[in-house]
């Protein structure tokens, strides 16, 4: 019986945090009045930590 071939360690789903945070920034702020600067303050932070999520090993 043959080894299975090495694979690399197994994706991360960041993308996920970006949907997260874009829609759910924007539903908090949206009850502030400031929709689009919640979403834009959602966007940053989950691009932040899918960023994170990408380079960490």
């Amino acid at each position: 019986m043959t080894n299975a071939p090495n694979r690399p360690s197994s994706p991360k789903a960041g993308g996920v945090f970006i949907a997260i945070g874009s829609i759910g920034g924007a539903v908090i702020a949206g009850r502030f009045g400031e929709p689009v600067i919640g979403f834009l303050i959602g966007l940053a932070a989950g691009i932040a930590i899918s960023v994170y999520l990408w380079l960490k090993k």
